[in-house]
């Protein structure tokens, strides 16, 4: 194999829908960034938060293997999210010894009002193109999302954004 065939394009080199995927990238990370900001928590506890809001309430042990941290660690965002009022801890009622994380539902609107407007505009985007446009667009997300999952290596991590996916 030669040199040149080694070397990897540079993102200049890439079809314009893969550059605006690389935006899209870059600009969900500020649409976060800023949705922590407004919160006042940091990267971690912004994720326990759509954990939180995504599913619901959980036991402190749910929720640090969506995160993949371990107890001590996630007991740490807990004790940060509550002291900032996003939750509240309560006794567990299907275990008597354990506690469960409950979002305030202060914090929920509070997110929601910044997350549902871009929810709702990115959703109504779709719905300026035809079914056979729409189909197109949805295979091509398809294979992104593939490719990405190739190459992130194995993971079966639940995601915040949806509620039935089953955790580690």
């Amino acid at each position: 194999m030669s040199q040149s065939d080694q070397q990897t394009p540079s993102f200049g080199e890439s079809h314009a829908a893969t550059l605006l995927l690389r935006e899209f990238l870059d600009v969900t990370s500020d649409f976060e960034r800023s949705l922590g900001n407004e919160l006042a928590v940091n990267a971690t506890d912004l994720t326990a938060m759509q954990h939180l809001i995504a599913a619901g309430p959980m036991s402190p042990t749910a929720l640090a293997e969506r995160l993949e941290l371990s107890s001590a660690a996630v007991t740490s965002v807990i004790d940060r999210l509550e002291s900032l009022g996003h939750v509240h801890r309560t006794p567990n009622p299907a275990d008597r010894r354990g506690t469960i994380v409950v979002p305030e539902p202060a914090s929920v609107g509070r997110a929601m009002g910044r997350l549902i407007p871009m929810i709702t505009a990115v959703d109504r985007a779709i719905h300026d193109f035809d079914e056979d446009e729409r189909a197109t667009i949805t295979r091509y997300l398809e294979r992104v999302v593939g490719a990405y999952r190739d190459h992130a290596g194995s993971t079966e991590r639940a995601r915040g954004w949806r509620p039935d996916a089953p955790p580690r």
